[in-house]
């Protein structure tokens, strides 16, 4: 009988102790997962405007600590924009943002149309009305509407470069609140952008859906297809024609060993833009790095250098600026 009791007793303490460290086990998994939650908050598929009946989105992305500015990132490269990842190229996901966001700043993630469908004059109004929300909705995301960053990657560093060029100012008559917003930008960071596709590499060298670009054709479309019709989209489309003093403060970085988008295009609109008397303009240059360098986007040494760009021009902290110095 004893040995009953016993066995009960037994059986009894087994499940309890059983139930307590399930219990425990159940805790610990919801302090880890408390612990894994991201310190930013998220918000997916912010419809900024609409196009040939398409929706065209952003996603949001606020850290735990905002500073109270925000970086628009145009998520393109070879005028192609997605929501999934692309190779090479930071996408809409919260990895690509982590600097941006463990120094405060509330990142724009913008999807863009693309080619085949649509060509680079028809991507470019996209950008340019992305900006307009942002900065209609600044104060539902917590952001100043006039300190506003960007960053573009090779394709999108051209877009980038169009806008910083080319701000447009609201039209005050129209119906829809965010056109009457402007469309400037308070300081640019490109990587290996195209600037100049009427002299590509080199003086009179054409480049609009030629060269390296050629692979590309379909984002120049049938304007392509003439020297005529090459001229004045290469004008239309190259920002190198458009600075002026008004340039806000724009870095750019780039490899000396790129084959895809020449160095060159880099430099020309650097030069440029001191010639005009921009006022603050610095190209950085990667020795031996190619299109696109590995690790390009997560170096410590890349991101410092854009991370430090933002602080000073749009915040206004740091150690001053740079000189506009290579």
């Amino acid at each position: 009988m004893m040995n009953c009791e016993l066995a009960h007793f037994t059986r009894r303490v087994v499940l309890a102790l059983t139930a307590y460290f399930l219990i425990l086990a159940g805790l610990a998994a919801q302090d880890g997962a408390a612990q894994s939650k991201p310190d930013f908050h998220r918000i997916e598929d912010v419809i900024y405007g609409r196009k040939a009946g398409l929706a065209l989105t952003l996603d949001v992305f606020q850290p735990a600590t905002p500073n109270g500015y925000g970086v628009i990132f145009v998520v393109d490269g070879a005028w192609f924009s997605a929501h999934d990842p692309m190779p090479n190229m930071p996408s809409v996901q919260p990895d690509a943002y982590k600097s941006l966001l463990h120094r405060g700043y509330t990142v724009f993630a913008v999807v863009l149309s693309s080619q085949p469908e649509f060509t680079i004059p028809q991507i470019i109004p996209d950008l340019r009305r992305a900006v307009r929300f942002i900065r209609y909705n600044a104060a539902k995301y917590g952001v100043q509407p006039n300190q506003l960053g960007i960053v573009g990657i090779s394709a999108g560093g051209q877009l980038t470069l169009m806008i910083a060029t080319q701000a447009q100012k609201g039209d005050a008559r129209a119906s829809d609140p965010v056109e009457r917003e402007d469309s400037s930008v308070q300081a640019v960071v490109c990587f290996f952008p195209p600037t100049d596709f009427l002299n590509w590499g080199g003086p009179g060298i054409d480049g609009v859906g030629l060269q390296s670009m050629a692979q590309l054709r379909a984002a120049f479309g049938s304007r392509a297809d003439t020297e005529a019709g090459r001229q004045a989209l290469g004008l239309e489309i190259s920002p190198i024609y458009y600075i002026t003093s008004h340039l806000p403060p724009t870095l750019i970085i780039h490899g000396d060993a790129d084959k895809i988008v020449p160095v060159q295009q880099s430099e020309s609109f650097v030069d440029q833009a001191r010639k005009v008397g921009a006022p603050l303009v610095k190209l950085v240059v990667m020795k031996g790095k190619g299109h696109g360098w590995s690790g390009f986007w997560d170096s410590k040494e890349d991101t410092q250098l854009y991370l430090d760009w933002f602080d000073r021009n749009l915040r206004g902290i740091g150690n001053g600026n740079d000189g506009g110095k290579k």
